[in-house]
């Protein structure tokens, strides 16, 4: 007996159209679902303060909707005859290009101090979720209809997984590459409608063709009832997926929080997230499994050397924790390929695998926030990668009692030391650089039994995350916009604000013989008198005669900025983070608030949307230093922020940018946006003498922008500073388009204005 599809010359015909037609359309599908997210989340990241976090609720949500997608697929396949399923599949489709083109609903009111997590999923639901619902049930339901054809391949039907992955990979790639640069948002938003639609007309042409293709009957009514699946392994195939989705959360959240949260640093971990199931999902993969388990432990092993010793430069370090994210993932999909059942179940298979990807996202985005004051599920979640590897699911009790010697001497010699606070920070350069070396020897001895690998990689990585030589911690706090922690030093006379890496701010806490400070103290790091910012302030006041009326401050860090305010003066301080307020207004933590300004307003929001409102007599200096980590909110640095801030700036006003970036160059930006705006613009990198650096004084960039440069009178007698040429190179930053990629590769080139 003969397949429906091979009884004639035209079925032949559609037989041999079938994967190439099947293949297209599911990476269109994919193209579309996967371009969607840096899209819309782009469009949203202005609400929340250019937060790293905002793509890390994005995908938990997303990943939400690709399990409910998942979901449909199944009851589709398993409950509906073919007829039923693609008519109730096309229904969902139409209702979603009723919400078409995706935007931002101007009526959206602003974020809530608390859950704002909620309220970010609920915007997301009511704007993006039903066209990204509908387009993601096509994966398993395609697949699932083209098992139905009787063509030669249907049985297998995984390797179309691949072609969706693959389109979802172009996408991500394509997105910051060849659409954000190029295309503005709106146009962005119309390009994704019509591409939509287009993929509805080949799904109904792909339905018509299964029906036509399918053996007799097998087109009409519902699938038999497949064979069951055991619940361990439904629970293996959860957890394989668990690991990777949550650690995908986690490591882009580490890395967009040192550099920007922006689209081209969003899709590189989720293009390698999506090039896994690539390459896993091949009948012959290009990268073999054994190869991936035989690397791991290296990768690992480097991993606690940098965490240990943070010498590398930022671009390496992102390489090797995105080669250690690659290949930890590459483990866990790899076994979940290797226990992929048979089509009966392929449905059934990507349910209970989005399941998982749903949890370990949730993990990540939701939970990790709430349980912990600083990003431990980062460590905790590269020790669980390692718990997907063959061998540890295979161990007995023998191999454990094996691995207890070896994981006892690493305790002992690598986490006790720093648990019980000995003066490791007195060791050598060299000395340390041995101890990092032996702890990363010891992992990668380690490496042929698993069990023994995962302890030692489990408590060299917990001291190497711990240790902080210099270093004493005072607390933690951990809010929708990052993790804050206040330190002191050593020998208690500093105390300072990290946020992720970066330092926001230290205070002299003790003289140098021990005695407390009384009275107002000195601002340090960017902030000492007669930084780049103090001249700013200056030269409003000397536009003043002597006083500034009225000032506006975005970025409230540990309020040094308020020690430079004098008697008269009004000064308003804009932070969209409650915990920095909390710090800052505590004075067993930070005193420059209650010293200095302890009447001085804080308004709650981001400066942004909140500055119309709060401040609407004309500010006489808008100072902007809103940072998160090292990076500057980016739409806080565009042609319509700056039009925003001159509408609420007198007519002799200065606009003050700080601009201190490690890894993007500003400036140029700067000057771009202001002179599109009409501003003269000066700029300065001001550095601190010998003494200042013993205060914990600090390099700064600034940019200053009047309208008329008589106002900038001042700063302009100084050679310090320069008056910025009118910019041709650099495009002026605009909300609907920002070359966030473009600022990172002049800084990584030196092409620095005023920095040489």
């Amino acid at each position: 007996m003969h397949d429906a599809i091979t009884t004639s010359r035209g079925d032949r015909g559609l037989a041999a159209a079938l994967m190439p037609a099947f293949a297209a359309t599911l990476f269109l599908s994919a193209f579309l679902l996967f371009s969607v997210q840096p899209m819309f989340t782009k469009m949203v990241l202005p609400r929340l303060g250019g937060s790293a976090s905002v793509w890390s609720v994005a995908m938990v949500f997303f990943q939400g909707m690709l399990l409910a997608g998942y979901g449909l697929a199944h009851v589709l396949t398993t409950r509906l005859g073919m007829i039923r399923a693609i008519g109730v599949h096309l229904l969902v489709c139409l209702a979603a290009a009723i919400m078409l083109p995706i935007g931002v609903p101007a009526s959206w009111g602003a974020p809530p101090e608390r859950f704002t997590e909620l309220w970010l999923i609920g915007l997301f639901a009511v704007t993006v979720g039903l066209p990204f619902f509908a387009v993601s049930v096509n994966g398993p339901l395609l697949q699932s209809w083209f098992a139905r054809t009787g063509h030669p391949h249907a049985r297998d039907p995984y390797f179309l997984y691949g072609a969706s992955n693959l389109g979802s990979f172009l996408a991500l790639l394509a997105y910051p590459v060849a659409i954000e640069p190029w295309i503005g948002a709106q146009a962005q938003a119309r390009l994704w409608a019509g591409g939509f639609l287009v993929l509805v007309a080949l799904i109904a042409a792909l339905g018509v063709v299964t029906l036509r293709a399918a053996p007799a009957g097998a087109g009409l009514a519902a699938r038999v009832p497949a064979a069951p699946i055991a619940g361990l392994r439904r629970l293996r195939w959860v957890g394989l997926a668990f690991v990777p989705s949550a650690l995908l959360v986690a490591v882009t959240a580490h890395i967009s929080t040192d550099v920007a949260a922006a689209p081209f640093l969003w899709v590189l971990p989720l293009s390698l997230f999506l090039v896994t199931f690539v390459v896993v999902f091949q009948r012959r993969p290009l990268l073999p499994h054994r190869a991936m388990l035989a690397i791991q432990p290296f990768l690992m092993a480097a991993v606690v050397a940098s965490t240990a010793l943070p010498i590398l430069p930022m671009p390496a370090r992102i390489v090797l924790e995105l080669a250690a994210f690659f290949v930890a993932t590459m483990v866990a999909h790899g076994e979940l390929a290797a226990d992929r059942p048979e089509a009966d179940n392929l449905t059934a298979f990507y349910l209970w695998m989005s399941l998982g990807g749903v949890l370990g996202g949730a993990f990540a985005g939701l939970a990790a926030p709430v349980l912990f004051s600083s990003i431990a599920e980062y460590p905790i979640l590269l020790v669980a990668a390692l718990a997907c590897r063959p061998g540890l699911r295979r161990s007995s009790r023998a191999d454990l009692v094996r691995a207890l010697p070896w994981v006892a001497g690493a305790v002992a010699v690598f986490v006790l030391p720093v648990a019980m606070r000995l003066p490791l920070g007195g060791l050598t350069d060299t000395s340390m650089i041995a101890v990092v070396g032996l702890a990363a020897l010891a992992v990668v001895m380690a490496r042929a039994d698993d069990l023994r690998l995962a302890g030692t990689f489990a408590a060299t990585l917990f001291a190497a995350t711990v240790f902080a030589p210099g270093l004493d911690d005072v607390a933690s706090v951990r809010s929708f916009y990052g993790v804050h922690r206040v330190a002191t030093s050593a020998d208690g006379a500093f105390r300072f604000l990290f946020h992720g890496t970066t330092i926001h701010g230290a205070e002299r806490i003790r003289d140098a013989d021990g005695r407390p400070i009384e009275g107002r103290p000195r601002p340090a790091t960017y902030y000492w008198f007669g930084s780049p910012l103090g001249q700013a302030v200056e030269t409003a006041r000397e536009v003043g005669g002597g006083r500034i009326g009225r000032v506006a401050a975005i970025g409230l860090g540990t309020g040094s900025l308020a020690c430079h305010a004098r008697a008269g003066e009004a000064w308003t301080f804009f932070e969209i983070d409650p915990e920095v307020v909390r710090i800052a207004r505590d004075p067993a933590k930070f005193r420059f608030l209650s010293a200095c300004a302890p009447d001085l307003p804080v308004v709650l929001g981001d400066g942004r949307l909140t500055l119309p409102a709060a401040s609407p007599a004309p500010n006489d200096l808008i100072v902007v230093d809103a940072f998160s980590s090292d990076s500057i909110p980016v739409h806080l640095l565009t042609r319509e922020a700056i039009r925003l801030y001159a509408a609420h700036l007198a007519p002799r006003g200065l606009l003050a940018f700080h601009l201190s970036n490690r890894h993007m160059e500003l400036v140029r930006i700067a000057a771009a946006v202001g002179q599109a705006e009409g501003f003269t613009v000066w700029s300065r990198v001001g550095r601190p003498d010998a003494a200042g650096k013993t205060e914990h004084d600090g390099a700064s960039a600034v940019a200053v922008m009047v309208r008329d440069p008589a106002d900038a009178a001042r700063i302009a007698r100084d050679p310090a500073w320069r008056r910025m040429e009118p910019e041709t190179r650099v495009a002026a930053w605009t909300d609907d388009h920002a070359d966030v990629l473009d600022a990172i590769l002049r800084r990584l080139t030196g092409d620095e204005p005023g920095t040489h």
